[in-house]
């Protein structure tokens, strides 16, 4: 097999949060928690002119991110007791619930956001995926449930020859951090001046 990535097509994206809601569902999260995050951006104002009435300059838009299963993932190496690993044959970042004594340094490493802290049981957990899912043939629940599409799955080559290589958007850190298997279509107000 080979490294599994993520593909948004954020000018689809509609910020309805079918995608976080069925996650949440799927995976039984307790409020305040959530695997993939939808994000609204929004920058500029009305401004009222004397000679040509209201005018504006309004940009918004909406981004679906979950755990980008990174190539140089930042929360492997500060896991002290290595709950988290990347799987060999996916590239799939999994966090051991056996093992994760919560510490909270996956969550202080990722520039993502991607780890979440359960204060309920004391330990982190993040996307694995939907690896049970895909070993039933099925695809991840945030891709099937979107109603618009604007999330596909997949070798991370392959959409990176379908889509090209952009990772990274206006708001994101930087994606040389950690080399995220991510490859966006941007909204044309998200794209960053070299993209």
């Amino acid at each position: 097999m080979a490294q599994l990535g993520f593909y948004i097509n954020q000018s689809l994206c509609s910020g309805c949060k079918a995608c976080t809601v069925a996650c949440k569902d799927k995976n039984n999260l307790n409020v305040g928690i959530n695997f993939r995050r939808v994000y609204a951006y929004e920058e500029g104002s009305f401004l009222q002119k004397p000679t040509s009435g209201i005018v504006q300059n309004v940009k918004a838009y909406y981004f679906s991110i979950a755990c980008n299963h990174c190539s140089n993932p930042r929360c492997v190496p500060t896991c002290p007791v290595g709950a988290i690993s990347k799987n060999k044959d996916n590239g799939v970042v999994t966090i051991d619930q056996d093992v994760c004594q919560g510490t909270q340094l996956c969550v202080k490493a990722c520039p993502y956001g991607a780890p979440q802290y359960n204060k309920k049981v004391f330990r982190s957990n993040k996307c694995d995926f939907c690896l049970d899912l895909q070993e039933k043939g099925e695809d991840p629940v945030c891709v099937s449930t979107c109603p618009m599409g604007a999330i596909e799955f997949g070798p991370i080559d392959e959409l990176r020859k379908k889509y090209g290589r952009v990772s990274q958007i206006k708001g994101m850190p930087s994606s040389k951090i950690t080399n995220p298997n991510l490859v966006i279509l941007p909204h044309k107000d998200a794209k960053l001046s070299n993209t």
